[in-house]
Order: C-alpha cells, then sequence, then structure tokens
C-alpha cells in the first residue's frame, strides 16, 4: 500500500461510509514519497511510528467532542449560549446512533469510535513492526510499552463510553467489514492486559509529562480495575470485584509514593508561557503536549480555551482581547458547580473560575484598568440584590465608581443566573485560557491538556477504600487532597491568575501591567465581593473526620439526593469531592455513568437533562455509521442483526 503524506488505513470499523467516500479521493492523489509500508519494517520506520502515535492523545482536547462525551449532560455543566451540542446534554429524541449535524461543530455520533480505532490500529502495527524487526532495535521495550498503552487506553476509553466493542487486535491493512461486539467483561480484561504489558516495558521516569512512563500506566492500570469494579458491571462483576479493589489501591499507592501535589492548586493552571513551568509539575503524571511550533500542530490543536467562556465581547466597557479569550460559551456553569463549593474555605473554586475582568473599551469617565466585569457568587440567603436593578448600583470598592457589569448566582428574589435570558452570562471556567494565542481570533491553542494527574490517583484511591468499607482510610486519601485546597496563613484570598498570562510572555517579561490598552486580565476575583466577609488571611482547615458529620454543602446534596446510607453518604462526598477538585477535566460523564449516579445527578442539577435522560444513557449508542459499514458472511446487516449489536434502547 503506497502512503502519500500520512495515510490511514480504511478499516469499516473505524470509518462512516461518509469517510470511506472522502477517503478515496485522497488515496488519488499524486503521491508525493517514496515511503511505503515497509519503512515500518526499519528501525527509523518503528521510531517515527512510536513517535507519531502519541498525536492520538491530542484527540482529547481538539474540537467539540473534548467536552460533548465528558462534560454535557451531568450535574456541573449544560449549554451555554451556543447549542451546537446541545443534544449530548438534553438526551433529547435526536441523540441517537445517527446525529444530525446542527453546524460544521456538531460532535456526530461517530468521532470518538472512529479516532479510538484509529489509534489502535496505529498500536496494532507498532506492535507487529516490533515483532517482526529482524537485528537489534534500540529502545524496542519502549516501543511496545507505548503501543501497549495506547491501545489500552483506547478500549478502556471505548468500553467507559459504549461497554462492549469489537476487539481489534491486529493491524489492518486493506479494508475489512467482518466484525461483531466483545462483550464489556472482555474489552476489561484487554485493557488490563494491555496496561500490565505497558506497565512492565514503559521506563520508570520521564523528563516531560508527555512522555509515556510507568506512572501513566500504574495510573490508568488502577482506574480500569476500578472501572471493572463499578456498579455499571455488577451484573458481571463479582468473581473479580475483591481482587479489583485490591489493585487498583496497589497502583494508585505505587503512584502516590512517587509523586507529589503541587503546593497550590492554583500552580496548575497558571501557564504563563509555551512549555513553561507549569507545564512540567510532578503533579502531571500525562499530558497530551501542544507547542506553539505549527509545523508540528496537524489537524488537532488544543481548542479547549473557546468552550468555558461566557460572553463579554458586548458588555458595556469591553471588547474582545486575547487575554479574556475568544468566548465561544459552550458550556454553561450549572447551580451545583457553585454550590458544591464552601466558597469561604476551600480555594479551588476561586483559583478555577473567573469572576472579575478589567475595562478594556473605556469611555465616558471610565479608564483601561477599572472593573469592568463582575461575577458575584453569592449564597441564596443573601438579601443584597433582593430589589430589581439593585446590581446596577454597586460600586467598586477600590475607585468608587458603579462597576459598569455586575451579575449575581442570587438575584432578585431567584437564582439569577438559571434565568433563560442570561444563557451566556455565568462565571467562566478559567482552567484552559490560553493567552499565548498569537491573535484575538486564533482558535488554536497552544497549552498541553493533561489527562492524568496525582489529585485523581488519590481520589481513586478513596474511592477504593469506600468500596472496601474501609472509611477512615479514605478520608486519608481525600483529606490530603482537601489540605492543599485550603487557604494557607497570610494567603491573599482575592488573588487571582489564569492562563491569559501568557499573553506576553515572549515579548514582555514584566507581566500583565504592561499588557496594553485591551487587557481585560484583572488580578483580583470577587472573594470578598461574594462572601460578604471581612478581610481575613487566616489558614482554615477543611479536613473531614468522618463521613456522617459532612461538611454543610455535601449535606445540602446528600438530602437533595435522598441517601441515607453509609456507603451513598460517602460515595456522594467522593463525588462532590472530584467536582471540586476536577471540575471541567473531561471525568464527570463517565463518573457518573460508572457509578450509575447519573440519572439522580442530572435530574436534580441539570434543567435541560432532567426531563429526557433515562436508563439507556449510561451508555452511548453504537454509530450507525459502524453499523451500516460492517458486513455478516459478506452481506450487509439485516436490521435485526443491526439491533443485536446496538446498545438497548437505541
Amino acid at each position: 500500500m503506497k502512503f502519500n503524506r500520512i495515510k490511514i488505513w480504511i478499516l469499516a470499523l473505524a470509518m462512516s461510509a461518509s469517510t470511506m467516500i472522502s477517503c478515496s479521493d485522497f488515496l488519488d492523489e499524486e503521491q508525493t514519497t517514496k515511503r511505503n509500508t515497509e519503512y515500518f519494517q526499519t528501525a527509523d520506520g518503528i521510531r517515527d511510528l512510536a513517535t507519531g502515535m502519541y498525536y492520538n492523545l491530542r484527540f482529547h482536547f481538539a474540537y467539540e467532542w473534548a467536552f460533548a462525551t465528558t462534560n454535557y449532560g451531568t450535574d456541573e455543566f449544560r449549554v451555554g449560549g451556543d447549542a451546537s451540542n446541545a443534544v449530548w446534554d438534553s438526551y433529547d429524541g435526536s441523540f441517537s446512533s445517527m446525529i444530525t449535524a446542527v453546524n460544521v461543530n456538531t460532535a456526530l455520533a461517530n468521532t470518538l469510535w472512529d479516532n479510538m480505532y484509529i489509534g489502535i490500529n496505529s498500536a496494532n502495527l507498532l506492535l507487529k513492526s516490533c515483532d517482526e524487526f529482524e537485528g537489534t532495535l534500540a529502545n524496542k521495550d519502549t516501543y511496545v510499552g507505548e503501543a501497549h498503552f495506547l491501545r489500552g487506553f483506547n478500549y478502556l476509553k471505548l468500553v467507559r463510553q459504549y461497554g462492549g466493542v469489537p476487539l481489534k487486535l491486529e493491524p489492518s491493512v486493506t479494508p475489512e467489514r467482518e466484525f461483531s461486539r466483545a462483550s464489556a467483561q472482555q474489552v476489561v480484561e484487554q485493557v488490563i492486559t494491555d496496561l500490565t504489558e505497558a506497565y512492565n516495558k514503559l521506563p520508570s521516569a520521564a523528563s516531560l509529562p508527555g512522555k509515556l512512563t510507568k506512572d501513566a500506566a500504574a495510573h490508568y492500570l488502577a482506574k480500569a480495575y476500578l472501572f471493572r469494579a463499578s456498579e455499571i458491571n455488577n451484573s458481571w462483576n463479582s468473581s473479580t470485584k475483591t481482587a479489583d479493589l485490591a489493585n487498583a489501591l496497589k497502583y494508585a499507592d505505587e503512584v502516590i509514593s512517587h509523586r507529589q501535589l503541587a503546593p497550590n492548586f492554583a500552580d496548575l493552571w497558571n501557564y504563563t508561557k509555551v512549555d513553561g513551568a507549569n507545564e512540567n509539575l510532578n503533579e502531571i503524571i500525562l499530558a497530551a503536549q501542544f507547542t506553539s511550533d505549527k509545523s508540528t500542530r496537524g489537524s488537532y490543536g488544543n481548542q479547549c480555551h473557546l468552550y468555558y467562556l461566557s460572553q463579554y465581547l458586548n458588555l458595556a466597557q469591553m471588547k474582545r482581547d486575547i487575554a479574556g479569550g475568544r468566548e465561544y460559551q459552550r458550556l454553561r456553569t450549572n447551580y451545583y458547580s457553585y454550590n458544591v463549593f464552601d466558597r469561604v474555605n476551600d480555594s479551588r473554586f476561586w483559583k478555577s473560575f473567573r469572576t472579575k475582568y478589567s475595562v478594556n473599551n473605556p469611555s465616558g469617565g471610565y479608564v483601561q484598568g477599572d472593573l469592568g466585569v463582575m461575577y458575584i457568587i453569592n449564597n441564596a440567603s443573601d438579601t443584597r440584590f433582593a430589589a430589581a436593578g439593585s446590581l446596577k448600583t454597586v460600586k467598586d470598592v477600590k475607585t468608587g465608581k458603579i462597576v459598569p457589569n455586575v451579575f449575581a448566582t442570587y438575584a432578585e428574589g431567584g437564582e439569577y443566573l438559571n434565568n433563560d435570558a442570561l444563557v451566556n452570562r455565568f462565571a467562566p471556567l478559567s482552567k484552559y485560557i490560553d493567552g499565548s494565542r498569537e491573535t484575538v481570533s486564533e482558535t488554536i491553542g497552544n497549552r498541553d491538556g493533561i489527562l492524568a494527574r496525582l489529585a485523581d490517583t488519590y481520589l481513586m484511591a478513596a474511592e477504593v477504600c469506600i468500596r472496601q468499607n474501609n472509611y477512615s482510610k479514605a478520608l486519608e486519601y481525600i483529606n490530603k487532597v482537601r489540605t492543599r485546597a485550603a487557604y494557607k496563613a497570610g494567603e491573599n484570598r482575592k488573588a487571582y491568575v489564569d492562563g491569559g498570562a501568557a499573553y506576553t510572555a515572549s515579548s514582555n517579561p514584566t507581566g500583565y501591567a504592561s499588557m496594553g490598552a485591551t487587557n481585560s486580565f484583572y488580578p483580583e476575583n470577587s472573594y470578598y465581593e461574594s462572601n460578604n466577609i471581612a478581610e481575613t488571611t487566616d489558614a482554615t482547615d477543611l479536613t473531614v473526620a468522618s463521613f456522617s458529620n459532612l461538611p454543610s454543602v455535601d449535606e445540602d446534596i446528600i438530602k437533595t439526593l435522598g441517601y441515607t446510607t453509609d456507603y451513598d453518604r460517602a460515595m456522594c462526598f467522593l463525588l462532590n469531592e472530584r467536582s471540586r477538585e476536577l471540575m471541567g477535566e473531561f471525568h464527570r460523564w463517565e463518573d457518573l455513568s460508572r457509578t450509575k449516579t447519573l440519572i439522580v445527578r442530572a435530574k436534580a442539577f441539570n434543567k435541560k437533562a432532567a426531563p429526557n435522560i433515562q436508563e439507556k444513557h449510561f451508555l452511548r449508542p453504537i454509530p450507525q455509521a459502524y453499523l451500516d459499514a460492517i458486513q455478516k458472511d459478506g452481506k450487509a446487516l439485516t436490521a435485526d442483526e443491526k439491533k443485536a449489536e446496538q446498545n438497548p434502547g437505541y
């Protein structure tokens, strides 16, 4: 088979019918290189294949499928001012095996499926090439470990989304059409086999979080064992559950013994330049690496900086700039995501969300740097803004000027930001803001995408202990994370940073003060305006002594969800803690699906999902493009055969 630049094999498994038609076009292109598949039988070819395989990791941060398949339809976020992917959030009747595109931004039913199998095929080819190579191959064990990791990683993603899927363990070099689904049990067994092989072959340490290591394999082994022991698999996992929990804890503890949490939660998001210090923190176990070098960009750049931002360009005294981001407003913050935090003592809310913007388009007495936009994240009991119009009279304590644009979670007698007229006004998650982009309109970002970090490992270990009824040990792991989250003695509680700091990193090392007349960054949050308390720099304690006596924010959620047993209370707290620590980091749908808490939480906290979500939504529909492309005994599947291959209810 000849290659033109980089070719991807046409698989019925990995491509829809329409994709196969479009692929025929590029197969007819004029050949510009003499390389063919024989190149992968050489040492250089194997090295290049192993290097190129990492590109598949970028998929998880590129385009709208990143959040549509992981964050929509949960308790944390819902659709904001742009509904390109609203079907993934609402679970309405059009959420099916063939999603109709609203526009070019819509994530289709087959996109995740296709790309995971493309990566699996690359891993299969690398394994075959290494196995058949004649002679001495430097770094062979590492290449084999990397191939097993990616195959296991991708199958873990598939089984968490779809349940049982076809297992393909040999490379495809010609079109194939005869496939059937393996059971979820068989897929998880393959995941564990692959990740164990990766663990045995990969090096113990690496200089960059973008390189696969034994720790990365151990982290995902813990995740795989925990997944198999989760509620979604209770119909068949009874014989493996005890051992799986022991193994999950073993591998999690190993990773924990090798690494340290970043001292300050803000360190993870304080992106100051491309490939800077915060992208090399010891806490980061694995990241999909991006860079400003356009020659290495390919099709996938990190676009997550676009999706969580609320609209600000059309507000008084404001216009869009690089530091503020290009606001696609896809993910509107649910009230659960405000109220799951103890916003007085837990610093993670104020280090995860942007609540103030500077005036950057001044007129009428305002100047650059005045407070231009403020989100007040207050409690329902706050009566300061009871009167209609009261938000229009809030003054900046520094200048005495009226803040031009003020929004509060609770005002004028209710949940002010739940008003459907304000779908594009919400406190935006700021973890992905990328000021290193060259222009205001640039959609491709340069920040690395964190796939695995140590706080997640701690919380997995805690969940294992809850499942083992070892509640005191579970709290030791959770309290390690909460101790980092608590405000420290002397800490400035109104301090704020985000990735807009990279705005002038290459040309202006003096930082924010010299960003110019169109800088909307404001180096403070609305901590004091929101909490309405006196300024303090005292240390706080967020440790929890018992699941029977939890913080009030958690007790309120437990009451709303109707939990009473010790196990349910502990698991609810654990899932709340995963929100506080990992919000927006592309774990949520899979966490709620595997624990079978998706329905109760979506009904309680997501207005759009609540009317439609059903049992079938614990799994995604098998893509119609795949069902239409495969065959049985040389013939297209009948309607009944397609139904047998589909997940129940779709």
